[in-house]
């Protein structure tokens, strides 16, 4: 969200002190009834999404959550907040602008993980990964085959898979079921796990978000057991996880009345 169209009225804040950080112009922020759902506002003024659609949603819980973290963000006015601050905010816009006009384009952008699936690709050293992988890696493409009827191929190394078009089409069939809510969440964590089927896990109940980051940084978890902890690496993580738990508490939230 840009701050110049974040205020229906063009009240344009002030500029952003550093890239990426932008400066709290507002006192209250407040979820309020409107037609067919509940609108945000900041003092009194509806907020609208970079492409100008008004930040509406058919949840009170939603909109309750994104006011929340609008009161919260920059501590008072004149604070400094990025949208990373904004998680329900921005997953939000994203269902809004992008998903809800063109569910097919959001569709054919998560297929394109299925031949890359992380869970598909095993190392064949050392033998402490190729363990792990196994044991943590086969449960869920075994559930998506006993659900689903999905039977995904596996390879050792890096070099491409492309899955059956039998497995494709079968994918496509899921997605294709899924409401606007459902879709954005995944492509928020499909992308972060580099995985459609724990994304899948996690948006079906099946894994826990955190559970399902789990899941995803078992090289990165393994690497750090057999060389030490690196705090880089250890971060990344903590925002993977965070990634996949926000994606989950918005769908959550979407599907509460």
């Amino acid at each position: 969200m840009t701050q110049d169209n974040a205020m229906k009225d063009g009240v344009r804040p002030p500029t952003p002190q550093t890239p990426g950080r932008r400066r709290r112009f507002w006192t209250l922020a407040a979820a309020r009834p409107a037609e067919g759902g509940f609108c945000v506002e900041l003092d009194g003024r509806g907020i609208c999404l970079p492409g100008g659609a008004p930040l509406c949603v058919t949840s009170r819980a939603l909109a309750g959550a994104i006011a929340d973290e609008w009161a919260h963000a920059g501590g008072e006015k004149g604070g400094d907040f990025t949208p990373y601050d904004l998680p329900m905010t921005r997953i939000t816009g994203t269902m809004i602008e992008r998903v809800a006009p063109d569910p097919s384009a959001q569709v054919t952008a998560l297929l394109q993980y299925v031949d890359g699936e992380l869970l598909c690709y095993r190392a064949d050293h050392p033998a402490l990964l190729c363990a792990r992988q196994k044991a943590e890696w086969d449960p869920q493409l075994a559930w998506l085959q006993a659900r689903y009827g999905i039977a995904m191929a596996v390879t050792q190394g890096i070099m491409p898979l492309s899955q059956s078009q039998a497995v494709q089409v079968a994918w496509q069939g899921i997605l294709d079921k899924m409401d606007n809510a459902t879709l954005a969440a995944l492509g928020v964590m499909v992308p972060a796990m580099k995985s459609i089927v724990l994304g899948l896990a996690v948006v079906t109940g099946a894994l826990s978000a955190a559970k399902a980051a789990e899941v995803a940084s078992v090289d990165e978890r393994t690497q750090m057991d057999i060389w030490g902890r690196d705090d880089k690496q250890a971060e990344s993580l903590r925002l993977l996880a965070l990634e996949v738990a926000d994606a989950s508490r918005f769908l959550r939230l979407c599907h509460m009345t």
